[in-house]
């Protein structure tokens, strides 16, 4: 019998919907829906960027889950936990499980770029020696996912980075989730959820377990397989 769950798929900066095609091939192969989304302004190089909220991202994922059929499973990729965070706020009860891929929860009033001048439009890919710099491993990448990254790349809205999420409902922290731990492992994660303020949020959830998947801040590029087997076995679980 099939497995009737959707899976929605919303990935970190920089990225489409395209980011997660190898792991929805697998999905599809073990009888799951993806559905990934594409938030505004990243469709296109060619797309304005001016103008775009917070709320315009977290209203595209909320539309992905309300158009689900079934339950459903809401992946999310690096930056994309502020707007799961935002998402679990207003409809907990539509989302089954919740899967943070080198992702996490945030606190309310948390900003993903409080840095940002007011002025700023966009926030283009930074060279690979600054995004290690800044703790995104490329381990597991070869040269032509790397070319392939550059390539399809977009430079990211910078209004939903210098806005504060607002949260208000506690039961976002009662759907059940799992952290795909990738760049740190499960276990120094959950030793840094009492001692760093960002991964403060995980100490708030009622239903959490960590599973590792060694490799770096991409798995849905050096790690499909695997990226999309764990996301199969929670679902069935």
């Amino acid at each position: 019998m099939k497995n009737t769950s959707t899976i929605v798929l919303v990935p970190g900066l920089w990225l489409g919907g395209w980011a997660w095609t190898e792991v929805s091939g697998h999905l599809i192969r073990h009888h799951l829906s993806p559905v990934p989304v594409t938030l505004p302004g990243l469709d296109s190089l060619a797309t304005r960027r001016d103008g775009i909220h917070l709320a315009d991202h977290v209203g595209a994922v909320l539309d992905a889950v309300r158009q689900a059929s079934g339950p459903v499973v809401l992946v999310v990729h690096s930056g994309a936990g502020m707007l799961a965070s935002a998402v679990l706020d207003q409809v907990p009860g539509l989302v089954s499980r919740v899967v943070y891929v080198d992702s996490g929860p945030v606190a309310d009033g948390t900003i993903a770029r409080p840095d940002l001048e007011a002025t700023v439009v966009d926030v283009p890919l930074p060279t690979w020696q600054q995004l290690e710099a800044g703790g995104a491993s490329l381990a597991g990448l070869t040269e032509a996912m790397l070319q392939r990254f550059q390539q399809k790349a977009v430079p990211h809205p910078a209004g939903p980075l210098h806005e504060p999420v607002q949260l208000h409902n506690p039961r976002r922290n009662q759907v059940p989730a799992t952290v795909v731990c990738c760049s740190i492992p499960g276990e120094v994660l959950r030793s840094l959820v009492t001692s760093e303020s960002m991964f403060a949020p995980l100490a708030d959830l009622t239903d959490v377990c960590y599973l590792d998947l060694p490799t770096g801040h991409w798995p849905m590029w050096s790690a499909p397989d695997g990226l999309a087997e764990i996301i199969a076995k929670v679902v069935r679980a």
